[in-house]
């Protein structure tokens, strides 16, 4: 946050460097979303001075949306203020019409962090500042946004649909007004371009900066201060309910599912609450109000014999015995990906199945090393009718009943990785490894493990 004593423009690059100073180490890669505007070409130029200091590498993305005669114009200015500066810079031109159901200030945003995930970095820095965050909390509030939306913006935060960047997304003028940015670009004698798009109040955010913001103050003054420091306030308590969440999810889970019983017990709102924590943790949209209720009251009204689902954009939530199970559902025949062969890995991604089969050293535990050295070891799909030999003193058993026996749900059953050594089925994860494949005291072995992402 800005002191609370008068701040200048001139002691802008300090802020950053201090808002900076508590995420970067030395040697990081910091990728600067750089539109041209006077935010973050004011943001670019405190970087482009702070970088030696303070041991990071930079490098500016700007993406080229095509939607204004203007475009290419301002990708030329990026380039020039980039060469002036002698920071790289990679103009990324998107096409927004894959987004267009989110409309069009939510298609431009998606694009645009697609592109910028085309860039590996530790951080990426956006220049978005103290006017936007109260912005952002009125149009979370019109939304009817829960806590973690009317949050608002993170100084340093993640995407949780995007797996990028490797340490999150950092806002470092958060706590600076507009007003400020402006009186520091003028004070520089900088350039900066200008979106015509900014004028047009069709656009939410545009009507809510031109129209509504300039009314209120009108009366208050300082809103847009309180209401970004509102935005600091709620992010504390959302922060607090993610914690709880979390400690919640953790209580309840075991065999990669929710006990639901537990989850019962939590109560109603507390319940919800986890089920949002266990969305974003997995990378899933999280449902608004009305879609997560039909989600608990399926896990918990639906008769006791019933396999319920609910389908998320692209995730499933599915009761089974008293489990509550959240997938990824997958387009495509995965078989067409298998067999996989294994080389010695103690780790196998298995990108098809969207998980990792571990291997794990243990002496006399698991599958024997010696034994697996006589064939070529492959990972395999279930196809039908295979048998597991757990115990020497009974027969063969079939992998559909170890899984009925271990409530192993039916639409996980054909995912689960087998390990073969030659045409022999020697373990399966989760249910064990053929006795006669097993290594003994003082022996090496290898315990295998599925580990879904």
């Amino acid at each position: 946050m800005a002191s609370s004593g008068k701040s200048t423009s001139s002691d802008l690059p300090a802020r950053v460097a201090r808002e900076l100073g508590g995420a970067l180490f030395p040697a990081a890669h910091v990728v600067l979303g750089l539109s041209g505007g006077v935010d973050s070409a004011s943001l670019l130029v405190i970087l482009s001075e702070l970088a030696e200091r303070m041991q990071f590498s930079l490098r500016a993305v700007h993406v080229h949306h095509g939607l204004s005669a203007n475009a290419d114009c301002w990708a030329a200015f990026c380039e020039s203020l980039c060469d002036r500066l002698g920071i790289r810079l990679a103009v990324e031109r998107v096409d927004i019409a894959p987004y267009r159901s989110l409309g069009l200030e939510g298609a431009a945003r998606a694009a645009r962090y697609e592109a910028f995930a085309k860039h590996d970095s530790d951080f990426l820095v956006l220049a978005q500042h103290r006017d936007d965050q109260a912005e952002t909390l009125l149009l979370q509030l019109l939304r009817g946004a829960g806590p973690a939306g009317l949050a608002g913006m993170p100084r340093l935060g993640r995407s949780a649909q995007l797996m990028f960047p490797r340490r999150g997304v950092l806002r470092p003028l958060l706590g600076t007004s507009r007003a400020e940015i402006e009186a520091f670009a003028r004070e520089r004698g900088l350039e900066w371009v200008v979106d015509e798009s900014n004028a047009d109040t069709t656009l939410d955010r545009n009507f809510l900066r031109l129209r509504v913001l300039p009314l209120i103050e009108e009366r208050y003054p300082h809103a847009r201060h309180a209401i970004a420091r509102s935005a600091a306030y709620v992010k504390e308590a959302a922060d607090v309910l993610e914690a709880v969440g979390r400690e919640d999810v953790a209580s309840a889970w075991s065999e990669a599912s929710l006990d639901l019983s537990r989850v019962r017990a939590l109560g109603h709102a507390r319940a919800k609450n986890a089920l949002r924590v266990l969305c974003r943790d997995a990378g899933c949209p999280v449902p608004g109000g009305a879609r997560l209720e039909q989600v608990w009251m399926q896990a918990t009204t639906a008769r006791e014999d019933a396999c319920p689902r609910v389908d998320l954009d692209g995730w499933a939530f599915r009761r089974y015995r008293g489990r509550l199970f959240l997938d990824r559902i997958r387009s495509g025949d995965v078989r067409d990906a298998f067999p996989v062969h294994w080389q010695g890995d103690n780790a196998l991604p298995l990108l098809a199945l969207g998980g990792t089969l571990k291997f794990k050293p243990e002496e006399g535990r698991g599958l024997s090393v010696e034994k697996l050295h006589s064939a070529p070891v492959t990972i395999r799909l279930r196809r039908g009718g295979e048998r597991l030999h757990l115990d020497p003193r009974r027969p063969h058993r079939t992998l559909k009943n170890l899984f009925q026996e271990r409530a192993v749900p039916p639409w996980r059953r054909d995912t689960i990785p087998l390990v073969y050594c030659g045409d022999a089925l020697v373990a399966v994860p989760g249910i064990g490894e053929a006795c006669e494949w097993r290594s003994q005291p003082g022996e090496r072995g290898l315990i295998v493990s599925w580990e879904p992402a």
